[in-house]
Protein backbone atom coordinates (compact mmCIF):
# COMPACT_ATOMS: atom_id res chain seq x y z
CA UNK A 1 0.00 0.00 0.00
CA UNK A 2 1.29 3.44 -0.91
CA UNK A 3 2.21 5.79 1.89
CA UNK A 4 2.52 9.52 1.54
CA UNK A 5 5.79 11.22 2.28
CA UNK A 6 4.63 12.63 5.60
CA UNK A 7 3.73 9.24 6.95
CA UNK A 8 7.06 7.80 5.93
CA UNK A 9 9.36 10.54 7.23
CA UNK A 10 10.78 9.75 10.70
CA UNK A 11 9.06 11.71 13.45
CA UNK A 12 11.14 14.77 14.28
CA UNK A 13 9.79 15.29 17.76
CA UNK A 14 10.23 13.28 20.98
CA UNK A 15 10.73 9.58 20.24
CA UNK A 16 8.69 6.88 21.92
CA UNK A 17 10.77 5.79 25.00
CA UNK A 18 9.75 2.17 24.48
CA UNK A 19 11.04 2.18 20.91
CA UNK A 20 14.30 3.83 22.00
CA UNK A 21 14.82 1.17 24.67
CA UNK A 22 14.10 -1.64 22.19
CA UNK A 23 16.56 -0.17 19.68
CA UNK A 24 19.29 0.23 22.33
CA UNK A 25 18.75 -3.31 23.57
CA UNK A 26 19.24 -4.70 20.09
CA UNK A 27 22.45 -2.73 19.58
CA UNK A 28 23.87 -3.88 22.90
CA UNK A 29 23.55 -7.51 21.80
CA UNK A 30 25.19 -6.98 18.41
CA UNK A 31 28.80 -8.10 18.16
CA UNK A 32 31.30 -6.15 16.09
CA UNK A 33 29.02 -3.14 15.76
CA UNK A 34 31.67 -0.43 15.46
CA UNK A 35 29.88 2.43 13.75
CA UNK A 36 26.53 3.73 12.61
CA UNK A 37 25.58 3.56 8.94
CA UNK A 38 22.64 5.33 7.35
CA UNK A 39 21.72 4.11 3.88
CA UNK A 40 20.19 6.43 1.27
CA UNK A 41 18.65 5.05 -1.92
CA UNK A 42 17.64 7.73 -4.45
CA UNK A 43 15.02 6.04 -6.61
CA UNK A 44 13.60 7.22 -9.91
CA UNK A 45 11.18 4.83 -11.64
CA UNK A 46 12.82 1.74 -10.10
CA UNK A 47 9.69 -0.39 -9.76
CA UNK A 48 11.35 -3.43 -11.34
CA UNK A 49 14.57 -3.36 -9.31
CA UNK A 50 13.93 -1.67 -5.94
CA UNK A 51 12.63 -4.88 -4.38
CA UNK A 52 15.83 -6.78 -5.21
CA UNK A 53 17.92 -3.85 -3.91
CA UNK A 54 16.16 -3.83 -0.53
CA UNK A 55 16.22 -7.62 -0.22
CA UNK A 56 19.99 -7.56 -0.83
CA UNK A 57 20.48 -4.88 1.84
CA UNK A 58 18.41 -6.79 4.38
CA UNK A 59 20.45 -9.93 3.60
CA UNK A 60 23.79 -8.25 4.37
CA UNK A 61 26.08 -9.66 7.04
CA UNK A 62 26.30 -6.05 8.24
CA UNK A 63 22.87 -4.48 7.88
CA UNK A 64 22.74 -0.65 7.70
CA UNK A 65 21.28 0.86 10.88
CA UNK A 66 18.60 2.67 8.89
CA UNK A 67 17.55 2.61 5.24
CA UNK A 68 15.87 5.57 3.56
CA UNK A 69 14.38 5.11 0.08
CA UNK A 70 13.94 8.58 -1.42
CA UNK A 71 11.58 8.34 -4.40
CA UNK A 72 11.63 11.35 -6.70
CA UNK A 73 9.95 12.34 -9.97
CA UNK A 74 8.63 8.80 -10.39
CA UNK A 75 5.55 7.80 -12.32
CA UNK A 76 5.65 4.04 -11.78
CA UNK A 77 5.07 1.79 -8.76
CA UNK A 78 8.40 2.40 -6.99
CA UNK A 79 6.70 3.70 -3.84
CA UNK A 80 4.28 0.78 -3.76
CA UNK A 81 7.02 -1.85 -4.06
CA UNK A 82 9.40 -0.15 -1.61
CA UNK A 83 6.63 0.34 0.94
CA UNK A 84 6.27 -3.43 1.22
CA UNK A 85 9.62 -3.35 3.05
CA UNK A 86 8.87 -0.27 5.20
CA UNK A 87 9.13 -0.72 8.95
CA UNK A 88 11.49 -2.30 11.48
CA UNK A 89 13.50 -5.43 10.69
CA UNK A 90 15.44 -7.61 13.09
CA UNK A 91 17.91 -9.70 11.11
CA UNK A 92 19.98 -12.68 12.23
CA UNK A 93 23.43 -12.55 10.62
CA UNK A 94 26.82 -14.25 11.10
CA UNK A 95 27.82 -11.12 13.02
CA UNK A 96 24.88 -11.43 15.40
CA UNK A 97 21.33 -10.14 15.57
CA UNK A 98 20.99 -6.72 13.98
CA UNK A 99 18.21 -4.16 13.80
CA UNK A 100 17.32 -1.79 11.00
CA UNK A 101 14.30 0.17 9.86
CA UNK A 102 13.26 1.00 6.32
CA UNK A 103 11.61 4.34 5.56
CA UNK A 104 10.12 5.30 2.21
CA UNK A 105 9.88 8.96 1.25
CA UNK A 106 7.98 10.05 -1.84
CA UNK A 107 9.20 13.62 -2.31
CA UNK A 108 7.29 14.06 -5.55
CA UNK A 109 8.54 16.41 -8.23
CA UNK A 110 12.11 17.35 -7.47
CA UNK A 111 13.90 19.81 -9.81
CA UNK A 112 17.32 18.72 -8.55
CA UNK A 113 16.60 15.09 -9.47
CA UNK A 114 19.12 12.61 -8.01
CA UNK A 115 21.13 15.36 -6.32
CA UNK A 116 18.01 16.57 -4.53
CA UNK A 117 17.15 13.03 -3.42
CA UNK A 118 20.66 12.45 -2.08
CA UNK A 119 20.66 15.71 -0.12
CA UNK A 120 17.20 14.88 1.26
CA UNK A 121 18.58 11.56 2.45
CA UNK A 122 21.69 13.13 3.90
CA UNK A 123 19.56 15.34 6.14
CA UNK A 124 18.03 12.17 7.56
CA UNK A 125 21.29 10.32 8.29
CA UNK A 126 23.79 13.13 9.00
CA UNK A 127 23.94 11.98 12.63
CA UNK A 128 25.41 8.63 11.55
CA UNK A 129 29.14 8.12 11.14
CA UNK A 130 28.76 6.86 7.58
CA UNK A 131 26.36 7.40 4.69
CA UNK A 132 25.92 4.45 2.37
CA UNK A 133 24.72 5.59 -1.05
CA UNK A 134 22.99 2.92 -3.13
CA UNK A 135 21.40 3.33 -6.54
CA UNK A 136 17.89 2.01 -7.04
CA UNK A 137 19.11 -0.69 -9.44
CA UNK A 138 22.22 -1.91 -7.59
CA UNK A 139 22.22 -5.32 -5.91
CA UNK A 140 25.12 -5.89 -3.51
CA UNK A 141 26.90 -9.09 -2.54
CA UNK A 142 26.00 -10.24 1.01
CA UNK A 143 29.26 -9.00 2.58
CA UNK A 144 29.56 -5.71 0.67
CA UNK A 145 28.57 -3.39 3.55
CA UNK A 146 30.71 -5.35 6.00
CA UNK A 147 33.79 -4.97 3.80
CA UNK A 148 33.22 -1.26 3.18
CA UNK A 149 32.72 -0.56 6.88
CA UNK A 150 35.81 -2.54 7.94
CA UNK A 151 38.02 -0.70 5.48
CA UNK A 152 36.61 2.72 6.32
CA UNK A 153 36.90 2.18 10.08
CA UNK A 154 40.45 0.82 9.74
CA UNK A 155 41.75 4.07 8.20
CA UNK A 156 40.36 7.39 9.39
CA UNK A 157 41.92 9.10 6.36
CA UNK A 158 39.33 7.49 4.08
CA UNK A 159 36.58 9.94 3.18
CA UNK A 160 34.80 7.53 0.88
CA UNK A 161 35.21 4.04 -0.47
CA UNK A 162 33.47 2.40 -3.39
CA UNK A 163 32.59 -1.19 -4.17
CA UNK A 164 33.72 -2.96 -7.34
CA UNK A 165 30.88 -2.63 -9.83
CA UNK A 166 29.94 -5.12 -12.47
CA UNK A 167 27.05 -5.07 -14.90
CA UNK A 168 24.31 -7.55 -14.04
CA UNK A 169 24.79 -10.44 -16.48
CA UNK A 170 21.36 -11.99 -16.15
CA UNK A 171 19.85 -13.20 -19.41
CA UNK A 172 18.71 -10.36 -21.63
CA UNK A 173 16.53 -10.48 -24.72
CA UNK A 174 17.73 -9.37 -28.12
CA UNK A 175 21.14 -9.34 -29.79
CA UNK A 176 21.60 -5.58 -29.28
CA UNK A 177 20.96 -5.87 -25.54
CA UNK A 178 23.37 -8.80 -25.15
CA UNK A 179 26.00 -6.94 -27.18
CA UNK A 180 25.68 -3.80 -25.03
CA UNK A 181 25.76 -5.72 -21.74
CA UNK A 182 28.93 -7.57 -22.80
CA UNK A 183 30.55 -4.29 -23.81
CA UNK A 184 29.61 -2.53 -20.59
CA UNK A 185 30.94 -5.43 -18.51
CA UNK A 186 34.30 -5.09 -20.27
CA UNK A 187 34.23 -1.30 -19.88
CA UNK A 188 33.51 -1.49 -16.13
CA UNK A 189 36.09 -4.25 -15.59
CA UNK A 190 38.85 -2.25 -17.27
CA UNK A 191 37.93 0.87 -15.26
CA UNK A 192 37.87 -1.00 -11.94
CA UNK A 193 41.19 -2.74 -12.58
CA UNK A 194 42.80 0.55 -13.53
CA UNK A 195 41.75 2.07 -10.20
CA UNK A 196 42.81 -0.98 -8.20
CA UNK A 197 46.29 -0.87 -9.74
CA UNK A 198 46.60 2.85 -8.95
CA UNK A 199 47.00 2.13 -5.25
CA UNK A 200 43.24 1.52 -4.99
CA UNK A 201 42.75 5.26 -5.42
CA UNK A 202 39.27 5.81 -6.84
CA UNK A 203 38.88 8.85 -9.03
CA UNK A 204 35.09 8.64 -8.87
CA UNK A 205 33.19 7.33 -5.85
CA UNK A 206 30.27 6.06 -7.90
CA UNK A 207 26.85 6.55 -6.41
CA UNK A 208 25.95 2.96 -7.24
CA UNK A 209 27.34 1.57 -3.95
CA UNK A 210 29.75 3.73 -1.95
CA UNK A 211 30.17 4.60 1.71
CA UNK A 212 31.04 8.15 2.79
CA UNK A 213 32.35 9.45 6.08
CA UNK A 214 29.85 12.05 7.26
CA UNK A 215 32.76 13.91 8.89
CA UNK A 216 34.32 14.24 5.43
CA UNK A 217 31.00 15.39 3.97
CA UNK A 218 30.67 18.06 6.67
CA UNK A 219 34.19 19.29 5.93
CA UNK A 220 33.37 19.46 2.20
CA UNK A 221 30.30 21.54 3.04
CA UNK A 222 32.31 23.87 5.28
CA UNK A 223 35.16 24.37 2.82
CA UNK A 224 32.82 24.82 -0.13
CA UNK A 225 30.40 27.06 1.78
CA UNK A 226 27.66 24.60 0.82
CA UNK A 227 24.44 23.80 2.64
CA UNK A 228 24.44 20.26 1.24
CA UNK A 229 27.15 17.73 0.27
CA UNK A 230 25.94 17.36 -3.33
CA UNK A 231 25.56 20.47 -5.46
CA UNK A 232 23.70 20.83 -8.73
CA UNK A 233 26.58 22.64 -10.48
CA UNK A 234 27.58 19.37 -12.13
CA UNK A 235 25.80 16.59 -14.00
CA UNK A 236 28.30 14.11 -12.57
CA UNK A 237 27.56 14.73 -8.93
CA UNK A 238 29.61 11.74 -7.79
CA UNK A 239 32.75 12.92 -9.64
CA UNK A 240 32.47 16.44 -8.24
CA UNK A 241 31.97 15.23 -4.67
CA UNK A 242 34.95 12.86 -5.06
CA UNK A 243 37.11 15.82 -6.09
CA UNK A 244 35.92 17.82 -3.10
CA UNK A 245 36.56 14.98 -0.66
CA UNK A 246 40.08 14.58 -2.04
CA UNK A 247 40.68 18.34 -1.83
CA UNK A 248 39.54 18.29 1.80
CA UNK A 249 42.48 15.99 2.60
CA UNK A 250 40.69 12.66 2.64
CA UNK A 251 41.34 9.54 0.59
CA UNK A 252 38.94 8.19 -2.02
CA UNK A 253 39.38 4.44 -2.40
CA UNK A 254 37.98 1.37 -4.13
CA UNK A 255 37.51 -1.81 -2.13
CA UNK A 256 39.08 -5.01 -3.48
CA UNK A 257 36.47 -7.07 -1.62
CA UNK A 258 33.06 -5.35 -1.70
CA UNK A 259 31.07 -6.04 -4.87
CA UNK A 260 27.78 -4.96 -6.37
CA UNK A 261 25.92 -5.55 -9.62
CA UNK A 262 24.39 -2.54 -11.35
CA UNK A 263 21.75 -2.43 -14.02
CA UNK A 264 23.12 -2.05 -17.53
CA UNK A 265 21.73 -0.13 -20.49
CA UNK A 266 20.05 -2.46 -22.98
CA UNK A 267 19.25 -0.06 -25.84
CA UNK A 268 21.56 2.08 -27.94
CA UNK A 269 19.64 5.28 -27.17
CA UNK A 270 19.71 4.67 -23.39
CA UNK A 271 23.41 3.77 -23.36
CA UNK A 272 24.21 6.77 -25.54
CA UNK A 273 22.33 9.18 -23.26
CA UNK A 274 24.05 7.81 -20.15
CA UNK A 275 27.55 7.94 -21.63
CA UNK A 276 27.09 11.41 -23.12
CA UNK A 277 25.91 12.71 -19.73
CA UNK A 278 28.92 11.17 -17.97
CA UNK A 279 31.46 12.33 -20.56
CA UNK A 280 29.95 15.81 -20.86
CA UNK A 281 29.95 16.20 -17.08
CA UNK A 282 33.58 15.07 -16.86
CA UNK A 283 34.59 17.60 -19.52
CA UNK A 284 32.95 20.35 -17.50
CA UNK A 285 35.06 19.38 -14.49
CA UNK A 286 38.19 19.36 -16.65
CA UNK A 287 37.45 22.82 -18.05
CA UNK A 288 36.96 25.28 -15.15
CA UNK A 289 34.13 27.72 -14.84
CA UNK A 290 31.76 26.03 -17.24
CA UNK A 291 28.73 25.55 -15.01
CA UNK A 292 27.56 27.51 -12.01
CA UNK A 293 30.21 28.56 -9.52
CA UNK A 294 32.05 25.26 -9.27
CA UNK A 295 35.76 25.84 -8.82
CA UNK A 296 37.69 24.58 -11.83
CA UNK A 297 40.47 22.13 -10.98
CA UNK A 298 41.80 20.86 -14.33
CA UNK A 299 45.00 19.51 -12.73
CA UNK A 300 43.31 17.86 -9.76
CA UNK A 301 44.77 14.36 -9.10
CA UNK A 302 41.35 12.79 -9.56
CA UNK A 303 41.12 14.24 -13.07
CA UNK A 304 44.39 12.83 -14.40
CA UNK A 305 42.63 9.62 -15.35
CA UNK A 306 39.92 11.64 -17.10
CA UNK A 307 42.50 13.44 -19.25
CA UNK A 308 44.14 10.13 -20.14
CA UNK A 309 40.76 8.62 -21.03
CA UNK A 310 39.94 11.51 -23.38
CA UNK A 311 43.39 11.41 -24.96
CA UNK A 312 43.03 7.67 -25.50
CA UNK A 313 39.62 8.11 -27.13
CA UNK A 314 40.97 10.87 -29.37
CA UNK A 315 43.79 8.57 -30.47
CA UNK A 316 41.34 5.74 -31.13
CA UNK A 317 39.17 8.05 -33.22
CA UNK A 318 42.12 9.33 -35.26
CA UNK A 319 43.55 5.86 -35.96
CA UNK A 320 40.24 4.43 -37.17
CA UNK A 321 39.18 7.36 -39.32
CA UNK A 322 42.66 7.79 -40.80
CA UNK A 323 42.91 4.09 -41.60
CA UNK A 324 39.53 4.07 -43.37
CA UNK A 325 40.36 7.19 -45.41
CA UNK A 326 43.91 6.14 -46.33
CA UNK A 327 42.84 2.60 -47.18
CA UNK A 328 40.07 3.85 -49.46
CA UNK A 329 42.46 6.30 -51.10
CA UNK A 330 45.12 3.65 -51.65
CA UNK A 331 42.65 1.18 -53.14
CA UNK A 332 41.27 3.83 -55.49
CA UNK A 333 44.62 4.21 -57.24
CA UNK A 334 45.80 0.59 -56.76
CA UNK A 335 48.53 1.73 -54.38
CA UNK A 336 47.67 -0.43 -51.36
CA UNK A 337 50.29 -2.99 -50.33
CA UNK A 338 49.31 -5.37 -47.56
CA UNK A 339 51.77 -5.77 -44.69
CA UNK A 340 51.52 -8.40 -41.97
CA UNK A 341 52.73 -5.78 -39.49
CA UNK A 342 49.21 -4.29 -39.53
CA UNK A 343 47.92 -7.47 -37.87
CA UNK A 344 49.90 -6.80 -34.70
CA UNK A 345 47.71 -3.98 -33.25
CA UNK A 346 44.40 -5.93 -33.50
CA UNK A 347 46.16 -9.04 -32.13
CA UNK A 348 47.43 -7.09 -29.11
CA UNK A 349 43.99 -5.49 -28.62
CA UNK A 350 42.35 -8.93 -28.67
CA UNK A 351 44.86 -10.29 -26.15
CA UNK A 352 44.23 -7.30 -23.88
CA UNK A 353 40.45 -7.76 -24.10
CA UNK A 354 40.85 -11.46 -23.27
CA UNK A 355 42.93 -10.58 -20.23
CA UNK A 356 40.27 -8.11 -19.08
CA UNK A 357 37.64 -10.83 -19.49
CA UNK A 358 39.76 -13.24 -17.48
CA UNK A 359 40.09 -10.66 -14.67
CA UNK A 360 36.31 -10.70 -14.09
CA UNK A 361 35.24 -12.78 -11.11
CA UNK A 362 31.86 -13.51 -12.70
CA UNK A 363 33.22 -14.01 -16.22
CA UNK A 364 31.11 -15.98 -18.66
CA UNK A 365 31.60 -17.56 -22.07
CA UNK A 366 29.96 -14.48 -23.58
CA UNK A 367 32.65 -12.25 -22.05
CA UNK A 368 35.36 -14.37 -23.65
CA UNK A 369 33.60 -14.44 -27.02
CA UNK A 370 33.15 -10.67 -26.96
CA UNK A 371 36.91 -10.29 -26.56
CA UNK A 372 38.14 -13.12 -28.79
CA UNK A 373 36.02 -12.40 -31.85
CA UNK A 374 37.41 -8.84 -32.08
CA UNK A 375 34.49 -7.61 -34.20
CA UNK A 376 32.08 -7.08 -31.23
CA UNK A 377 34.76 -5.20 -29.28
CA UNK A 378 35.56 -3.09 -32.34
CA UNK A 379 31.89 -2.26 -32.93
CA UNK A 380 31.52 -1.33 -29.26
CA UNK A 381 34.53 0.98 -29.57
CA UNK A 382 32.82 2.76 -32.49
CA UNK A 383 29.72 3.19 -30.31
CA UNK A 384 31.85 4.69 -27.53
CA UNK A 385 33.59 6.96 -30.03
CA UNK A 386 30.21 8.30 -31.09
CA UNK A 387 29.51 9.24 -27.44
CA UNK A 388 32.92 10.87 -27.20
CA UNK A 389 32.34 12.94 -30.35
CA UNK A 390 28.82 13.97 -29.34
CA UNK A 391 29.93 15.00 -25.85
CA UNK A 392 32.74 17.25 -27.09
CA UNK A 393 30.59 18.67 -29.88
CA UNK A 394 27.83 19.51 -27.42
CA UNK A 395 30.33 21.05 -25.00
CA UNK A 396 32.12 23.15 -27.61
CA UNK A 397 28.81 24.38 -29.02
CA UNK A 398 28.07 25.99 -25.63
CA UNK A 399 24.51 24.77 -25.96
CA UNK A 400 22.88 24.35 -22.57
CA UNK A 401 21.03 21.06 -22.35
CA UNK A 402 19.56 18.99 -19.54
CA UNK A 403 21.45 15.71 -19.95
CA UNK A 404 19.58 14.20 -16.98
CA UNK A 405 16.27 14.76 -18.74
CA UNK A 406 17.65 13.45 -22.01
CA UNK A 407 18.85 10.25 -20.34
CA UNK A 408 15.48 9.75 -18.63
CA UNK A 409 13.67 10.25 -21.93
CA UNK A 410 16.01 7.85 -23.73
CA UNK A 411 15.55 5.13 -21.08
CA UNK A 412 11.80 5.41 -21.60
CA UNK A 413 12.27 4.85 -25.34
CA UNK A 414 11.97 8.50 -26.36
CA UNK A 415 13.61 10.08 -29.36
CA UNK A 416 17.38 10.32 -29.43
CA UNK A 417 20.06 11.40 -31.90
CA UNK A 418 22.51 8.64 -30.97
CA UNK A 419 22.83 7.82 -34.68
CA UNK A 420 23.97 11.34 -35.61
CA UNK A 421 27.76 10.76 -35.29
CA UNK A 422 27.56 7.78 -37.64
CA UNK A 423 25.63 9.87 -40.15
CA UNK A 424 28.24 12.63 -39.88
CA UNK A 425 31.05 10.13 -40.43
CA UNK A 426 29.28 8.87 -43.56
CA UNK A 427 28.90 12.45 -44.83
CA UNK A 428 32.56 13.24 -44.12
CA UNK A 429 33.72 10.10 -45.90
CA UNK A 430 31.48 10.84 -48.88
CA UNK A 431 32.80 14.41 -49.05
CA UNK A 432 36.38 13.16 -48.77
CA UNK A 433 35.73 10.71 -51.61
CA UNK A 434 34.45 13.51 -53.85
CA UNK A 435 37.42 15.77 -53.03
CA UNK A 436 39.81 12.86 -53.52
CA UNK A 437 38.45 12.18 -57.01
CA UNK A 438 39.10 15.82 -57.96
CA UNK A 439 42.78 15.67 -57.03
CA UNK A 440 45.50 14.80 -59.46
CA UNK A 441 47.61 11.62 -59.18
CA UNK A 442 50.63 13.51 -57.87
CA UNK A 443 48.68 15.14 -55.05
CA UNK A 444 46.97 11.84 -54.19
CA UNK A 445 50.31 10.06 -53.98
CA UNK A 446 51.77 12.83 -51.84
CA UNK A 447 48.87 12.62 -49.35
CA UNK A 448 49.31 8.85 -49.06
CA UNK A 449 53.09 9.23 -48.78
CA UNK A 450 52.67 11.55 -45.76
CA UNK A 451 49.51 10.03 -44.25
CA UNK A 452 50.56 6.39 -43.88
CA UNK A 453 53.78 7.13 -41.91
CA UNK A 454 51.87 9.44 -39.53
CA UNK A 455 49.23 6.79 -38.98
CA UNK A 456 51.97 4.21 -38.49
CA UNK A 457 53.69 6.23 -35.75
CA UNK A 458 50.43 6.84 -33.85
CA UNK A 459 49.47 3.17 -34.18
CA UNK A 460 52.86 2.05 -32.85
CA UNK A 461 52.48 4.34 -29.81
CA UNK A 462 48.99 3.02 -29.17
CA UNK A 463 50.14 -0.59 -29.52
CA UNK A 464 53.04 -0.05 -27.09
CA UNK A 465 50.57 1.41 -24.57
CA UNK A 466 48.34 -1.65 -24.94
CA UNK A 467 51.36 -3.94 -24.50
CA UNK A 468 52.23 -2.25 -21.21
CA UNK A 469 48.65 -2.79 -20.02
CA UNK A 470 48.73 -6.39 -21.23
CA UNK A 471 51.99 -7.20 -19.42
CA UNK A 472 51.20 -5.32 -16.22
CA UNK A 473 50.64 -7.59 -13.23
CA UNK A 474 47.14 -7.58 -11.75
CA UNK A 475 48.52 -8.30 -8.26
CA UNK A 476 45.84 -10.92 -7.63
CA UNK A 477 42.93 -8.50 -8.07
CA UNK A 478 39.71 -9.65 -9.64
CA UNK A 479 36.97 -7.37 -10.87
Amino acid sequence: MDRDSQALVPHQGAADPALVDDFSAVLEDVTGHRSTIGCVIPAYNEEESIGDVLRALLAQTRVPDVIHVVVNNSSDGTVRVASEFAGPHEVSTPLGDQFTEVFVHDIGKNPDKKVGALNYGYALVEGCEYLLGVDGDTVADPRAVEHLENEAVADSRIGGISAIYSIDDRETHGSIARFLIAGQRTQFAAFNMQNLLRGRNMAVLGGQFSIFSTAALRQVMAEGHQSTPWVRDSEVEDSLLSLQIKSAGYLTKISPFARADVGGMTTLRAYDAQQVKWTYGAIELMWPGQRGDTKGQPFHPNLRLRWLENLSMLMNLFVRLAFVVLLAGSLSIDAFVFSAWWLIPPAVATALNLRIARSMRTRTARDYLFAALLVPAELFMWVRLSHFARSWTRFLSRKKVDNWAMQARAEKGGRSTYWLPFALVAVVIAAAAVIWSMLGPVVQSSILWVGWPILGVVTVLQTVTMLFSLLRRHQGYEV
